[in-house]
C-alpha cells in the first residue's frame, strides 16, 4: 500500500510538473502583446518559420531528394503539413499541371533560379524575414533573394501592375494585421513539390502575436483559375533571439548564373 500510495505521489507530481509549462504558456498566449506608441501590437523584429513547408505544404512522408549524389544531406524531411484540411483543393487540369512541375522540379521551381518567392512562400521559406512596422507602412525584408514587401496601411489601391510579390494592402482587425495581396505574376509556386498558382492569385494573411516572440500566421489563397474553392494555411513564426540577430546578403542569383546561362558561353577558338 506504501509503495502504491507513494506511486501516486510521483504521478500526480509528474503531472503537475507537465501543467505549469502548459499554464505558463497559455498565460504567455493570452498576455497582453506588446505595443507600438500608436497602440498596435509590435511586429517589429527578425522572424523565421521552423517546419517544412518548403518542402510540400501538404503532409508527406520522407523520401530520397532530387539529386542521388547528395544522399541523405538532402532528403526530402516528413511533415505534418500546413494546409487545412489536409489537402489542396486544385481543378482536374491543375492537379495534372502539379504532377508535371514535381516531376520536373529541377529545372521548373523557381527557388532554383534565385527568383523572388512570392507570397505567401516568401513567409516560410527556412531564411529569417524582418518587419519594419510604422502608422502608414509595414516592410518586410527578406534575406533570400534580397526580396521586399510594402504593404500599405492607408493609401489603398489596385495594383498598377502584376509582380513577383504581389501588391499588399493592410488594415488591423484589433490586435491582427489582415493583408489582403493580389496583382500576381503566374510564375512563383508555394513549394519545391510544385503546388502552383495562377495569374488570378488572391493572397488574404493574419498576423496574431501569440507571445513577444511567436506569430500565429494564417492565410488563405484564391485563385478560380487553379482551384474548386479557397484553402488555407496556418503555421506560427519565430522570433530570432541571437543577440546580434540580422539578416545577412543572401543574392543568391550569382550561384544560378551557370545553370541558367552557361550554355550561352562563347567557346574558346583554338
Amino acid at each position: 500500500m506504501r509503495m502504491r500510495a507513494a506511486h501516486v505521489v510521483m504521478v500526480v507530481a509528474g503531472l503537475c510538473g507537465l501543467w505549469l509549462p502548459v499554464a505558463q504558456v497559455s498565460a504567455q498566449a493570452t498576455a497582453k502583446p506588446p505595443r507600438t506608441a500608436d497602440g498596435k501590437p509590435n511586429l517589429n523584429g527578425i522572424w523565421q518559420a521552423m517546419h517544412e513547408a518548403n518542402w510540400d505544404v501538404q503532409a508527406h512522408a520522407a523520401s530520397a531528394g532530387p539529386v542521388s549524389d547528395l544522399g541523405g544531406a538532402y532528403a526530402v524531411p516528413p511533415s505534418l503539413g500546413v494546409v487545412e484540411g489536409g489537402a489542396i483543393p486544385y481543378l482536374p487540369a491543375a492537379a495534372a499541371k502539379q504532377k508535371e512541375n514535381f516531376a520536373n522540379r529541377m529545372k521548373l521551381d523557381p527557388e532554383i533560379k534565385c527568383y523572388l518567392p512570392g507570397v505567401p512562400r516568401a513567409m516560410y521559406m527556412p531564411y529569417p524575414f524582418q518587419i519594419i512596422q510604422s502608422q502608414r507602412h509595414v516592410m518586410m525584408a527578406f534575406e533570400y533573394a534580397g526580396g521586399l514587401r510594402t504593404i500599405y496601411m492607408d493609401n489603398h489601391q489596385e495594383a498598377p501592375a502584376d509582380s513577383w510579390m504581389g501588391w499588399s494592402n493592410g488594415r488591423w482587425e484589433g490586435d491582427t494585421l489582415v493583408v489582403d495581396s493580389t496583382g500576381f505574376i503566374d510564375q512563383t509556386w508555394f513549394d519545391r513539390a510544385g503546388n502552383f498558382h495562377s495569374d488570378a492569385l488572391h493572397v488574404v494573411e493574419r498576423f496574431t502575436l501569440l507571445t513577444p516572440d511567436a506569430l500565429q500566421y494564417d492565410v488563405t489563397i484564391e485563385d478560380a483559375k487553379v482551384f474548386s474553392r479557397p484553402w488555407k494555411m496556418s503555421m506560427p513564426l519565430y522570433r530570432r533571439l541571437e543577440k546580434n540577430a540580422q539578416l545577412m546578403e543572401f543574392k543568391c542569383v550569382e550561384f544560378a548564373e551557370e545553370l541558367m546561362y552557361g550554355h550561352l558561353r562563347k567557346q574558346s577558338v583554338k
